[in-house]
């Protein structure tokens, strides 16, 4: 069972494809967003769930406050999935402030190859048959997309390699939660002329 942990919708149970996706699970959800409320990252965040699956991670920070989510998911039944899903948590809002939730059916480079505003918060949960050098390609077409102060994160499994990454962003840590392993990421620091 996947559910909203925490937030306006907290305890609301989401329906999760029958196969071909790997929910976070409740541990690593927890882990995650606990370090984004003690960061203060989720308040108002303009936010991507790439290879959204269910929409978990990007609906829970719908929950707790984001201001906009995008579940990308290229898969039509899945995508199918993290729109009920959406209806759900938003309509938990109730008279409080609606986040704004869009799903957008597509591969999840063409859709960063599009282009599009400023986010926040980018959660990266890819199969684990997706090559490194896809996910690379993934992380380039992300930069131009990230915030001054956005925060990444990627979930695989600890027997995948960490990412290679592009110039314009940086790895600030590693954590391990038995079999997944989350690499969070932010946008390198300009470096200063000598």
């Amino acid at each position: 069972m996947t559910r909203i942990v925490s937030g306006f919708a907290g305890s609301l149970r989401l329906a999760v494809p029958r196969s071909g996706t790997r929910p976070t699970s409740d541990r690593v959800r927890e882990a995650i967003f606990s370090a984004l409320d003690a960061r203060d990252a989720i308040a108002g965040a303009e936010v991507l769930d790439l290879y959204a699956g269910s929409g978990a991670l990007g609906l829970e920070a719908a929950s707790r406050g984001a201001a906009s989510v995008v579940l990308v998911e290229r898969n039509p039944a899945a995508a199918a999935l993290c729109r009920r899903n959406a209806e759900a948590v938003v309509a938990a809002a109730g008279s409080a402030r609606r986040p704004r939730v869009r799903v957008a059916t597509a591969p999840v480079q063409a859709f960063l190859d599009a282009g599009g505003a400023p986010v926040d918060l980018v959660f990266i949960d890819p199969p684990y048959d997706l090559d490194e050098p896809d996910l690379a390609r993934v992380l380039a077409a992300l930069v131009p997309r990230l915030a001054d102060a956005a925060a990444v994160v990627i979930e695989r499994s600890t027997r995948s390699p960490q990412p290679s990454l592009p110039a314009g962003l940086e790895l600030e840590r590693e954590r391990r939660y038995g079999e997944t392993v989350l690499w969070w990421l932010q946008p390198a620091t300009p470096s200063q002329p000598a």
